[in-house]
């Protein structure tokens, strides 16, 4: 199997068959996936894919569409939670959330709800503890952004504090994956 972050196409692949294979129950795009499988990696207990494969799909596997699909799939998925893991063990700068970018009203937007949204899908699904103040926090400031309605955004939303809201989910994240791998 290869050990390499997964690149674009690879990234299309998951894309295509999470949208084909999904419902409102499950991880729709790899932005969730990546929140989702980052989460997963910083969890106090490591947690089996027996456990988190089948919360991609909320509970249900897919009707796969031939067992080639379906080993793509978990080939491409235990890449990526494998780089993500190897990425914050080390420290590396190579680890960023996959955030989606929009425009809106002639600026960039870096949008993080899914991805968000995805780690505590995650958190959920290793089942933390309940962590000390610090760490509480700092998971807050992802819950935070998770609960924002991101798919509409208000026409008047103040540009520069949104994304300094967003810019705290990186270095969060970083957090809580070093005092889960402390846990272990």
């Amino acid at each position: 199997m290869q050990t390499q972050p997964l690149n674009a196409a690879d990234f299309e692949c998951l894309e295509g068959i999470l949208l084909k294979h999904g419902d409102d129950n499950s991880v729709l795009n790899t932005c969730e996936l990546d929140g989702f499988f980052t989460a997963l990696v910083s969890s106090p207990a490591q947690v089996d894919i027996a456990d988190w494969f089948p919360a991609i799909w909320g509970g249900q596997n897919p009707n796969w569409e031939s067992p080639d699909e379906a080993k793509q799939f978990i080939e491409l998925s235990v890449r990526h939670i494998n780089t993500l893991a190897r990425q914050l063990a080390e420290g590396s700068t190579a680890f960023a959330p996959r955030f989606e970018e929009t425009e809106h009203n002639g600026q960039a937007v870096t949008l993080a709800e899914e991805w968000c949204f995805g780690y505590l899908r995650g958190v959920a699904v290793a089942n933390w503890s309940p962590l000390p103040a610090v760490q509480a926090q700092l998971l807050q400031t992802i819950a935070d952004c998770a609960e924002q309605d991101n798919f509409e955004l208000p026409e008047d939303l103040d540009v520069a504090a949104h994304q300094s809201q967003v810019a705290e989910i990186e270095p969060a994240a970083r957090a809580l994956h070093d005092f889960g791998l402390s846990q272990r």
